[in-house]
């Protein structure tokens, strides 16, 4: 089969012809029709996560995928040959990976059913962008009435999140620039979203739209030590770029670390709420899996959303 391949770190993906995977117990086998481009996988094709996790090569790299069920290992009886599904590809090491025709993956974990109304295109940039804001916005306990700063707004997590957060009636500051970058973020929900530029005085315009302090951040981008001096005193930090407690102990503020947890019952949540079109998947250019890399250093270059790949 083809996949977007590693042999050594740091190195840039390739596509190569590699042995089609077969399920295991407990497993499924899923013909992989759309994968999509995280973070994450930068980290990993740049090296910076190989003395975090063991590395088999060929490592075939992505995490989001959704496609069809081919086959079924020994044991597995939830789910059936043929049926749709997404998620993320969740093992204790790196070598399986989604940017591939086909994926086999666990039956139990990090997988769940592709529900009516929602487009396999959509699902493949949905499960770990989703889980990771869903994640943050839990950890912070955001409430009705609060007011959110999203950090990194423009990116698939944030962009995302802006969305969740809305719905929960709060109020949202999200940094982007002007013009395409503020068009883009205020162009995911009818409600109100008040915009500040990060390669501005970031504090500046946080503090004239909230004097006392936001009650929360999720920090998806910039510093992290800043944005939680701009909480209120008490509010709550979500970091999905490992800022700890111990970074600002001088605040009277709790910091989250996130590490996105895409169990059956969150990618469901996040499924049901995009087929009902109360969320909306950003992804905003999809490349045929021969161009992976291209996918890989247009993400590094900086884009608004998701990047999708169709993998057959």
């Amino acid at each position: 089969m083809r996949a977007v391949t590693l042999n050594s770190v740091p190195e840039t993906p390739a596509v190569a012809e590699i042995p089609t995977p077969a399920p295991e117990a407990g497993e499924v086998l899923v013909k992989v029709a759309v994968s999509s481009v995280n973070g994450f996988d930068l980290s990993v094709a740049a090296g910076h996560v190989q003395q975090m996790m063991e590395h088999r090569f060929p490592l075939v790299v992505g995490k989001d995928f959704a496609g069809t069920v081919e086959a079924l290992g020994e044991g597995v009886a939830n789910f059936t040959v043929g049926q749709a599904v997404f998620g993320v590809v969740m093992t204790p090491f790196l070598g399986p990976g989604a940017m591939a025709e086909y994926l086999a993956v666990s039956a139990g974990y990090g997988i769940a059913p592709i529900p009516d109304g929602l487009a396999v295109a959509e699902a493949g940039a949905l499960g770990l962008a989703g889980t990771a804001a869903l994640d943050s916005l839990n950890a912070v306990a955001l409430a009705e009435g609060e007011t959110v700063l999203i950090s990194g707004a423009t990116g698939g997590v944030g962009a995302l999140a802006v969305q969740l957060a809305a719905a929960r009636g709060a109020r949202v500051i999200a940094t982007a620039r002007s013009g395409a970058e503020a068009d883009f973020v205020t162009g995911l929900t009818d409600a109100k979203v008040d915009l500040v530029d990060f390669s501005a005085d970031l504090p500046a315009q946080v503090r004239a739209l909230a004097p006392e302090g936001v009650d929360a951040v999720l920090h998806l981008a910039g510093d992290g030590v800043e944005l939680a001096g701009l909480l209120r005193s008490g509010g709550r930090l979500a970091s999905t770029r490992g800022l700890t407690p111990d970074a600002v102990a001088s605040f009277d503020v709790t910091v989250h670390t996130i590490m996105a947890d895409p169990n059956p019952q969150t990618l469901t949540a996040l499924a049901t709420q995009a087929a009902s079109g109360a969320l909306r998947v950003p992804v905003t250019a999809t490349y045929p899996l021969e161009q992976a890399p291209e996918a890989f250093a247009a993400f590094g270059a900086g884009t608004l959303g998701k990047l999708a790949v169709t993998c057959s």
